[in-house]
């Protein structure tokens, strides 16, 4: 099984198959709106309008796992995002990335890249870099700013 073989579903609730982003470079986010980390999304953005262009795509994913801090329905939480930090990446559809109902993506992403907590993923905001190929070649805990990951996103485009 490879990346290009999971779907999700977006934020209007259709699903969309990864293999839709084969060739292009993928950051990969769990996101929430009431986080610390949530002024993130302005970074991520300014990548998205440096890279977007030249291939890289920015799947948006909420999860209200930890401390609720993604409430709100889907429509909302885009609503948000958008006007808040004028995101214009793709957002998908609110999931759950730990334990027995944990979106199939994400357990795939941990198993190709162990976090501190082993497999779980720690919080909000953490991120999976995938190659052009679908190979998870990073992944980035809650703390590292979108900017820290630019250099080696430029190296993947």
């Amino acid at each position: 099984m490879t990346i290009y073989d999971h779907s999700i579903k977006t934020a209007e609730g259709t699903a969309v198959s990864l293999n839709d982003y084969r060739g292009k470079v993928m950051l990969i986010v769990n996101t929430a709106t009431g986080c610390g980390f949530t002024p993130q999304y302005e970074g991520l953005q300014e990548l998205y309008e440096k890279y977007g262009d030249k291939g890289l795509e920015i799947l948006d994913i909420p999860c209200n796992q930890f401390g609720g801090q993604a409430p709100g329905s889907d429509d909302e939480i885009a609503d948000f995002c958008q006007s808040r930090y004028g995101v214009t990446f793709r957002q998908f559809a609110k999931t759950i990335v730990n334990g027995e109902n944990e979106e199939p993506l994400y357990t795939y992403l941990k198993a190709q890249k162990k976090g501190v907590m082993g497999g779980s993923i720690k919080w909000n905001f953490t991120k999976f870099l995938v190659d052009r190929n679908g190979n998870v070649v990073e992944r980035y805990s809650p703390t590292t700013p979108p900017e820290k990951i630019e250099k080696r996103i430029k190296e993947l485009l």
